[in-house]
């Protein structure tokens, strides 16, 4: 904190803790507004340009990190990343999903990259803590910068946008209104955001609360998440092989992967040394990897039988969710926690899962709905053609 002022001169008369606060929150919150308008856009030109453009974004505002200098440059480049998160984020899950379109293949690579975003999000405080220390601060965001230099080298390889024509064969995605009003989507969506607030209500209050009642130290601050990126990839792999056996039961793994977040929840506050605290943590990561690894591919699945099999603004949606937490977390919590403690911060959080958890008994069903009439037909938005046509679709009706 002695090093912050000299490196990154805060905004004349700020509170350091509120800017950072909003620093970190920029991000979520241009990623939740952008995402509607990602997803729509993704629908209408496919997966591999909008990926390709995140990918370019998320490349100039980690190299803008690098160089910045003053408050207002590292705001601009923090929305910056937001802004190639809501694009590259979403089509990557979404390219996903439209390439693996039959179970249990789809679950086993959305798991695939559930398990790369945790290493990414609980690696990061080592890896930049560790390059920071030793290498300066430019380090880490240049590494960052390659990484993603890098990644759209490879997607112009190996799915260049401008080469394919599938676009052209790809029917019109459900506008994301739509998608938004219906219930099942809806519970899904309520259930991403509900799981992932212990963690983004954590990640920003932990270290100062694991200083004042345990006396961490630094090295302990800076490792508390990486050891619970451990069961998390546990999680996914659990639940993966679950579903390809009990695939009518996501919504049950669903369910026990709130009600673990929320009883891991309630014993943070618990913990005496750092070697507790790692304890509830794993199990908050391992909760959210059955949520998340089950719950994903039922969005692609409820849009197949429900909407129309094009997947851009249905992972839209379930971005919003994680952005919402995020977007929320970094300004909210450390409020909660100087005005209730960090006690009621973890039993509310807590409660909130476990009264959710319930709420998943209504996609019980879903694994048994067939689609209820033709996709030609809703992509072509035309009655049937000739008698033969005529005659199935009333009997579909019927």
């Amino acid at each position: 904190r002695s090093l912050l002022p000299a490196r990154y001169p805060p905004a004349a008369g700020g509170n350091e803790d509120v800017q950072i606060g909003v620093l970190f929150a920029s991000k979520a919150i241009l990623q939740l507004l952008v995402n509607p308008l990602s997803g729509t856009l993704i629908d209408r030109v496919g997966y591999e340009a909008p990926l390709l453009a995140g990918l370019a974004v998320m490349f100039l505002s980690t190299s803008t990190f690098a160089f910045a200098e003053n408050y207002a440059t590292l705001f601009a480049a923090r929305s910056l990343q937001g802004l190639g998160s809501a694009f590259a984020d979403t089509a990557g899950i979404a390219l996903i999903a439209d390439r693996y379109a039959e179970e249990p293949a789809r679950s086993r690579a959305l798991g695939t990259a559930l398990a790369c975003i945790s290493f990414g999000s609980l690696a990061a405080p080592p890896f930049g803590g560790v390059l920071y220390e030793f290498a300066g601060k430019r380090v880490p965001f240049l590494v960052l910068a390659c990484v993603c230099l890098l990644d759209g080298l490879l997607l112009l390889a190996l799915a260049p946008p401008c080469a394919t024509g599938a676009r052209a064969n790809m029917p019109v995605g459900t506008p994301i209104h739509r998608l938004m009003i219906d219930p099942y989507i809806a519970v899904v969506a309520g259930a991403l955001a509900t799981c992932n607030i212990p963690l983004a209500f954590l990640e920003p209050t932990i270290a100062n609360w694991m200083k004042d009642s345990m006396g961490a130290s630094e090295w302990e601050v800076g490792l508390t998440w990486l050891p619970a990126f451990f069961p998390h990839v546990l999680g996914v792999y659990v639940t993966v092989r679950l579903a390809a056996t009990y695939p009518h039961l996501q919504w049950f793994y669903g369910a026990l992967g709130m009600a673990i977040i929320g009883a891991s929840s309630c014993l943070v506050p618990a913990c005496r040394n750092f070697g507790q605290v790692i304890i509830p943590l794993c199990g908050i990561c391992f909760g959210i990897a059955l949520v998340d690894t089950a719950l994903l591919p039922t969005l692609a699945f409820l849009v197949d039988v429900r909407h129309v099999s094009v997947y851009g603004s249905v992972y839209a949606i379930a971005d919003i969710s994680y952005s919402v937490a995020y977007a929320l977390g970094p300004i909210v919590a450390g409020q909660i926690v100087h005005t209730m403690g960090f006690v009621q911060l973890n039993l509310g959080m807590g409660l909130a899962n476990v009264l959710y958890a319930p709420v998943l008994l209504f996609l019980k069903n879903v694994c048994q709905m067939k689609p209820s009439h033709s996709e030609r037909n809703i992509l072509l938005e035309e009655g049937p053609k000739g008698l033969y046509d005529t005659i199935k679709m009333e009997e579909r009706k019927g």
